[in-house]
């Protein structure tokens, strides 16, 4: 690494900062000076999804917004509990391709790995919120099954860790389960899945990537990021360490009403992001599980941002516009095409 060398805290930092983030929606609140009816906040007993934010994203949130956007994407509000036709709780139905504890198989050449249920954050719109992680837990054991399955199949190239948040389990972890499968010749991609460089920047250690680059496979980073917002200089000095280390690092967002369906902000956020050496991949229409149609935003006004983001950026800074229909062996683009008629 050059001018943005990663200094790296005590191997402790980010497992402390993990562990006290903020579960607690009154003091969430308190900390942003407001009051439950201003925001429309869940009553205690009916929360089956409970509140998880990191105290440093919370820190850039705007005290006294109640439609701050990061905000709005970890609050419980009462708009969850509306049973909605249409929305679901395996929208995408990951039961169907779960032939292994830890393991879905749904694209050709490439398996993803639930390495643990435990997030940072738990964002709202999550189309696993209602995943069955107690089921998909493989244990020690479990681990070298799907190291046999893939094995048998040589078409699979690529491993995805995802979960959960595969970073929030410790690099030890990581390295014992990255091993065998870098030990198969068929292996040459591994794709991690991650909201920490994000919410918990600090998680993007020297020994991380020197684990990373260990691996002997190319290493894909996708982070999740959906408002310029989210993305300060602490965030983007971890981006530019990934990047620097060889690793690839792409972000996906996912399209929210009133908290990125906007082009402004959308471009903002592809600049911001592009300038710490993160490229914008994916933009995803929000997946219907239970208690997120609050955050939908229509497929025509979907197409139009879009369009209208094409016009102001260069190609490269502007995410595919795609949605995942359940049962197809890929994402599926969404033409916009039709919004500039």
């Amino acid at each position: 690494m050059n001018q943005h060398r990663l200094v790296t805290e005590p191997t402790p930092a980010w497992q402390q900062r993990l562990a006290d983030v903020i579960t607690n929606p009154q003091e969430l609140l308190a900390q942003l000076n407001l009051q439950a009816d201003q925001v429309g906040l869940q009553a205690p007993g009916s929360l089956d999804f409970p509140l998880r934010v990191p105290r440093e994203f919370v820190a850039r949130m705007r005290v006294g917004d109640p439609q701050d956007p990061l905000l709005l994407q970890v609050l419980p509000t009462q708009q969850e509990l509306l049973a909605m036709p249409g929305y679901s709780q395996d929208p995408l139905q990951e039961q169907q391709v779960n032939p292994l504890p830890g393991l879905i198989h749904k694209y050709q050449g490439r398996v993803l790995l639930t390495i643990t249920g435990a997030c940072a954050i738990n964002c709202r719109y999550c189309f696993r919120r209602h995943f069955a992680y107690e089921d998909n837990n493989p244990g020690r054991t479990g681990w070298l099954k799907i190291v046999d399955y893939v094995a048998a199949d040589p078409s699979i190239n690529e491993i995805i860790f995802s979960g959960g948040d595969p970073l929030v389990a410790k690099d030890a972890l990581l390295a014992h389960i990255i091993e065998p499968f870098a030990a198969l010749g068929q292996i040459k991609r591994l794709r991690i899945h991650t909201r920490l460089p994000i919410v918990i920047p600090q998680r993007i250690t020297a020994e991380l990537i020197s684990l990373l680059q260990s691996t002997g496979l190319q290493v894909v980073v996708v982070v999740h990021a959906n408002h310029p917002q989210e993305v300060d200089a602490a965030v983007s000095q971890s981006l530019r360490a990934l990047g620097e280390a060889g690793i690839t690092v792409l972000n996906q967002a996912v399209l929210l009403k009133g908290v990125n369906d906007d082009a402004t902000i959308l471009a903002e956020l592809s600049e911001k992001l592009f300038s710490a050496g993160c490229l914008p991949y994916y933009l995803h229409l929000l997946d219907k599980v239970a208690g997120s149609a609050h955050f939908d935003v229509p497929l025509q006004r979907a197409r139009e941002i879009i369009w209208t983001l094409s016009q102001q950026l260069p190609g490269y800074l502007v995410p595919k516009l795609v949605r995942e229909i359940a049962g197809l062996k890929s994402k599926v683009p969404v033409d916009v095409a039709v919004a500039s008629r």
